[in-house]
């Protein structure tokens, strides 16, 4: 599925979020802090646009996607970044590799995201740190109805139009709908052995940006 949606990816999100995924990025750097020499890794990181901002701040990023035709779509876009093949639940990379592990929209797509935390977990170094965005649960109920009315119904249309394989965000909808909210999220997250999870609504809550330390 995400194989199919890779070629015009970058453009359906912006689309979608109304612009608004630029803004994400940018929370997550800046929440990530990466500093040069710093080794990141850049989780489900899809064509590497969320990657290419560690890269320009100094610190090593590998960017690790399970879809190997995202990988290849962001390989011909950004040559210079080691773009890796590898599966959330069983990362292949050696405990305590980095000082940094992010994902961005992707939690959800790991089959057992307990086991990609846990996995998240072991290759990040004693006292490393974790940023996890992704979407959540709006806090303003009125919003939430609204919000959730455009992901059911809007949402499949618009990916229509812009997208290359429209079906996959009729997924994309009902995977939000199902996920957990802001503090179901942070359970899990401790449940999976980080400590002091904490998290920061943006967009009203359409998008939570967690943070824990290893």
């Amino acid at each position: 599925m995400f194989d199919a949606v890779a070629k015009r990816y970058d453009l359906t999100n912006d689309v979608l979020s109304l612009g608004q995924d630029r803004r994400w990025r940018h929370d997550v750097i800046e929440a990530v802090d990466p500093r040069p020499g710093e080794r990141v890794l850049d989780l489900a990181a899809g064509t590497g646009t969320s990657s290419q901002p560690f890269a320009d701040r100094g610190a090593t990023v590998v960017p690790c996607d399970f879809s190997l035709g995202m990988l290849r779509v962001g390989k011909q876009a950004k040559p210079a970044l080691p773009f890796t093949a590898g599966d959330g639940t069983r990362l292949p990379f050696a405990d305590a590799t980095f000082d940094a592990v992010t994902i961005s929209f992707g939690l959800r797509n790991i089959v057992d995201p307990l086991a990609g935390l846990r996995e998240m977990r072991r290759v990040t170094r004693p006292g490393g740190r974790l940023v996890v965005c992704e979407f959540s649960h709006p806090t303003w109920a009125p919003f939430r109805t609204v919000y959730v009315e455009y992901l059911m119904r809007a949402l499949p249309p618009v990916a229509r139009a812009v997208s290359s394989s429209p079906d996959a965000y009729v997924y994309l909808a009902e995977s939000i709908r199902a996920w957990p909210d802001q503090q179901g999220l942070a359970d899990l997250i401790a449940e999976a052995g980080w400590q002091r999870p904490e998290w920061r609504n943006l967009s009203g809550g359409i998008v939570a940006l967690h943070r824990a330390a290893a």
